[in-house]
């Protein structure tokens, strides 16, 4: 059996029994497609013909991280390949990783959130959906496609916290503040009904007034990038700075690590240390505080 073969019964497999979002499946597809084009024999590539690979990666301008993703393309794929008795060993496990910048999450300051979260004109039904979106956002700290696929069965507004699906289709509960639960009660009982009025019911919380349907994640992007020019943000921005700003604002105000790691749903703790930075000034600012001799 050709490779191309084995790659595309590798991406029906991550398809059907995985249950990977499309967005994912591009990623996989574009990577392993790499890899084909660049391998420069027809046979079972060896270590060198593989790390050949890497090398044109780097020759093409591939970065650190774009170079560490393909390498965990193809790391999953010889793993499937050794399962299915197709290799009898994996070379791959002698190319190591490369090193990544540690960059710094981008977080806006705390008055900026304040004015992002009050742009939304909340008189209109899509204004005060919109509202209560950015609401739900910084007051739970969800990724945006958690946030568009939210669905009305996940809502516990009585009990002041939401059921959320998460990567691996792995459940959290996360807390809702009160501004959040309020302004999503408001949204529910009088926005959502006219936005769904010509389309019936939605599983969705959040939905659009063209199908009645969740919103995308591009989207919602839009959406938010608008309101950040609308009030004038000059803070870099994505569609993570509401989450990154959650946890920092978390963290900055007395949470420990673990609680963090826990509402943002990240698998591993070495995830969420990307914030210690956070934990780091605020204990120097204890310190300074507290201390005699901090300041003498």
């Amino acid at each position: 059996m050709q490779l191309a073969e084995q790659v595309d019964i590798y991406l029906d497999h991550l398809r059907a029994e995985r249950g990977l979002s499309a967005h994912t499946l591009e990623a996989y597809a574009r990577d392993l497609g790499f890899f084909l084009r660049h391998l420069q024999t027809e046979s079972e590539p060896n270590l060198a013909e593989l790390r050949a690979v890497f090398d044109a990666a780097d020759e093409a301008g591939l970065t650190a991280r774009s170079r560490a993703r393909l390498l965990s393309a193809l790391r999953g794929f010889y793993r499937f390949r050794l399962r299915e008795k197709w290799i009898t060993e994996n070379p791959l496990d002698l190319i190591d990783a490369p090193k990544l910048p540690r960059g710094l999450p981008k977080a806006l300051s705390e008055d900026d959130v304040e004015t992002l979260l009050s742009a939304p004109e909340t008189a209109s039904p899509l204004g005060m959906r919109d509202y209560a979106m950015l609401q739900v956002l910084y007051a739970t700290g969800l990724r945006v496609s958690e946030l568009v696929h939210l669905e009305m069965t996940n809502l516990r507004l009585d009990e002041g916290y939401l059921i959320v699906m998460g990567k691996r289709s792995k459940e959290r509960p996360v807390p809702l503040g009160t501004q959040a639960n309020i302004a999503l009660r408001e949204y529910l009982a009088s926005s959502r009904p006219l936005l769904l009025a010509e389309h019936g019911s939605s599983p969705f919380v959040f939905v659009t007034q063209r199908t009645g349907g969740a919103m995308t994640r591009q989207g919602f992007w839009k959406l938010l990038r608008g309101y950040a020019l609308k009030t004038g943000i000059r803070a870099s921005f994505s569609p993570h700075t509401l989450r990154h700003s959650f946890a920092t604002h978390l963290l900055a105000h007395g949470a420990d690590l673990r609680s963090v790691q826990l509402m943002l749903g990240h698998v591993d703790l070495t995830t969420t240390q990307i914030y210690t930075h956070v934990t780091r000034e605020r204990l120097r600012g204890i310190y300074d505080t507290a201390h005699p001799r901090a300041r003498r």
